[in-house]
């Protein structure tokens, strides 16, 4: 029987490269849903394409667009928050979760709540509702499966081994493009020199939490709760030609670490066949030709919020809430041209320290305190211009 995928953010980077290993094994697969946030008609061509049953636009005002360029196919068209969270919950066994930011937090919450098995792209779900969600997948019996490629690697290199025998994981980085920059060439650094990231290819909001590097931070946050490791057994290494994902060092001594090319195919590869594998189109790693593999400390001083990002997890209640909705406004404001990239940071942590840090006891309080932390930098913001 063929394996019915729900695909949440069907648009964006992780979704295209989803779909490019679906269509390439039709007879293993099969799209019931996918879903967008405004780009009805790149949604309306994927449907077409894929034979959707469910085609789900977050914007209600681009339905009727949607509609409109999906006349004549038997697609369902549907729009807004409860239909996002519907396509999570449908008949689909396996739940791609690739929609950017807290956007995609219910329709995730949703999908664990059903029991599905769920494919996460999206690490927002976990540094801002992991407790909940870890609590709600016990209780309904769902399976999470990382796409990140160092939580996929992890979860690859951990496949047949018992946690209690772990001593640590370490969690690689490629350093971003300003690795080996200096501080003031940090300082001056535009929105095009931070999303140029030198081996991945990602969207503009990601490839400017590699620049600051807390997109690491925010994986550090993320590892916590899908491996039940303590901060203290999680650690951070710069390995700037990404081959190594991550590794696992056990309490003999022993260091596993999952090796492959940087495309993302390979991870949702993983996530998509588990627990069997599929071939991918990914070019073969070829050792003797790139020779070597290197190493390096984080430098916590040119690179703040990998420290940040670790406080507000040992702080834990509602810190890694605020930490990344102060980011996620930050870094929007950084794209826009409004502030200078090291304010990005310096944001986020003016922001962790106004906050208080009660823990949310539902997905509701999450969604309060995320924003109310965007209101309040946002204010901060405006009255700093002024």
């Amino acid at each position: 029987m063929k394996k019915k995928i729900a695909i949440l953010g069907a648009t964006g980077s992780v979704g295209k490269s989803t779909l490019d290993l679906v269509e390439r094994s039709p007879d293993r697969f099969e799209v019931t849903s996918v879903t967008a946030a405004t780009n009805a008609e790149a949604l309306a061509e994927i449907a077409r394409r894929t034979y959707a049953k469910v085609a789900v636009i977050a914007d209600e005002s681009r339905a009727r667009e949607l509609q409109e360029l999906l006349v004549g196919t038997s697609c369902k068209v549907e729009a807004g928050e409860d239909a996002l969270r519907s396509a999570a919950t449908d008949e689909a066994d396996l739940v791609i979760a690739a929609i950017v930011g807290c956007a995609g937090l219910k329709p995730v919450m949703a999908a664990v709540e059903a029991g599905k098995t769920v494919a996460l792209a999206n690490k927002e779900a976990l540094v801002t509702a992991g407790a909940l969600m870890i609590e709600a997948a016990s209780a309904a019996n769902a399976t999470l499966l990382p796409i990140d490629s160092e939580h996929n690697a992890i979860f690859q290199c951990l496949a047949g081994n018992r946690n209690e025998d772990v001593s640590r994981i370490i969690l690689t980085a490629s350093g971003g493009p300003f690795r080996t920059a200096s501080t003031e060439l940090i300082a001056a650094a535009t929105p095009a020199q931070a999303v140029a990231h030198p081996n991945w290819s990602m969207g503009a909001k990601i490839s400017v939490d590699s620049a600051t590097l807390m997109n690491k931070g925010l994986e550090l946050i993320e590892a916590h709760y899908l491996f039940g490791l303590p901060s203290t057994q999680i650690d951070i290494l710069i390995h700037p030609q990404s081959v190594i994902h991550s590794m696992v060092e056990f309490v003999d001594g022993s260091v596993l670490a999952q090796l492959g090319s940087p495309d993302m195919r390979i991870p949702i590869a993983y996530a998509l066949a588990w627990p069997e594998r599929l071939e991918t189109p990914a070019q073969r790693l070829d050792l003797a030709a790139i020779r070597r593999l290197d190493f390096e400390a984080p430098d916590h001083d040119r690179f703040p919020a990998l420290r940040l990002a670790r406080e507000a997890l040992e702080e834990g209640g509602s810190a890694p809430i605020v930490l990344n909705a102060a980011n996620e406004v930050a870094v929007a404001s950084f794209l826009g041209g409004a502030i200078r990239f090291p304010e990005i940071v310096k944001i986020v942590g003016e922001s962790l320290q106004e906050s208080d840090f009660s823990a949310p006891r539902s997905i509701g309080d999450v969604v309060e305190i995320d924003r109310a932390t965007r209101g309040r930098v946002e204010s901060f913001m405006k009255a700093s211009c002024h």
